[in-house]
């Protein structure tokens, strides 16, 4: 049978929770300059902070090292060339390295975020604004978890929009799936697109096993092209492990022998339990974990 999502208005959904506790943070860098973290500059009217009309990456650091650096760069001009901005971002690594030991994080894992705005400028305009923002903030970065419980979002993904495979400020349709799992008792939510294909997860790529064959959605899926789904998809063949990127079905996901998930700053970890469906191959997840491991050490 196919899947016939519901769609739960916002209005049904729950009482908002408390928010986990924000890192603190000494400093942040934006448009070329140091200011306290306190003293966020941005434009009343930035359509970026009302509108979600800016861009965003999320990068991992290790030891005062950025990850896969120059991908993530790529991919944020890729973005803004859609959007036609332009960002000049010639010295980020020493800017981030910089970033890193103003804030206590240059020995460790940190986390990234730099966070492009379009600044003021009319509604139906995407041009960028001349008070358009770049800024870069860093936090501390957990552990990734050995494994994750995850859940169907009942809201699907459209791989028709305009925003596919951007990774955007317009977020909150993450967060809502993502708390309404939380809410289930699960740790992540996938989402289908609007043609019943599997697509992503709230916070990172969807990757399954099967038959000893690695499967990913394809692009077309309206997913987006991550980092950590990137990196996985070269070091699976490259170790003799075959991967597709490919059409794929609720039916595929329920018929895997394995699932996992993928994102940049955490890399491969396993999904445990998918609803009732309890998951015990790690097969390929964990030599792929290993892997990723070594390609931090390596990368940039």
């Amino acid at each position: 049978m196919a899947w016939a999502p519901a769609f739960p208005s916002a209005s049904r959904i729950y009482k908002t929770r408390q928010s986990a506790r924000i890192p603190v943070m000494n400093s942040i860098w934006c448009n070329g300059q140091w200011l306290p973290a306190d003293n966020y500059p941005g434009a009343a009217q930035d359509r970026g902070a009302f509108l979600g009309l800016g861009l965003f990456e999320t990068l991992g650091a290790i030891d005062g090292v950025p990850a896969f650096l120059e991908r993530h760069l790529a991919r944020i001009h890729q973005s803004c060339a859609r959007l036609g901005w332009s960002v000049d971002l010639e010295n980020f690594r020493e800017v981030a390295g910089e970033l890193l030991v103003r804030n206590s994080l240059a020995a460790g894992r940190a986390r990234l975020r730099l966070i492009v705005t379009a600044g003021s400028g009319p509604h139906n305009d995407l041009a960028q604004g001349s008070d358009h923002l770049v800024w870069l903030a860093a936090f501390p970065l957990g552990e990734t978890p050995e494994s994750v419980t995850a859940c169907l979002s009942p809201w699907p993904r459209n791989e028709r929009s305009p925003l596919a495979g951007m990774k955007t400020a317009c977020y909150a349709e993450n967060l809502f799936a993502l708390d309404h799992a939380r809410r289930l008792g699960f740790d992540e939510a996938i989402f289908l697109n609007t043609a019943g294909h599997l697509c992503e997860a709230a916070t990172a790529n969807l990757f399954l096993v099967r038959n000893g064959i690695l499967l990913t959605p394809s692009l077309e899926s309206g997913c987006l092209p991550g980092i950590g789904r990137e990196v996985v998809c070269e070091l699976a063949p490259a170790h003799g492990i075959p991967c597709e990127e490919k059409v794929l079905t609720l039916e595929d996901l329920r018929a895997a022998d394995e699932i996992f998930l993928s994102s940049a700053t955490r890399g491969p970890f396993a999904v445990s339990r998918l609803e009732e469906q309890r998951l015990k191959s790690r097969t390929i997840v964990e030599p792929l974990r290993k892997l990723w491991c070594e390609a931090v050490r390596l990368s940039d």
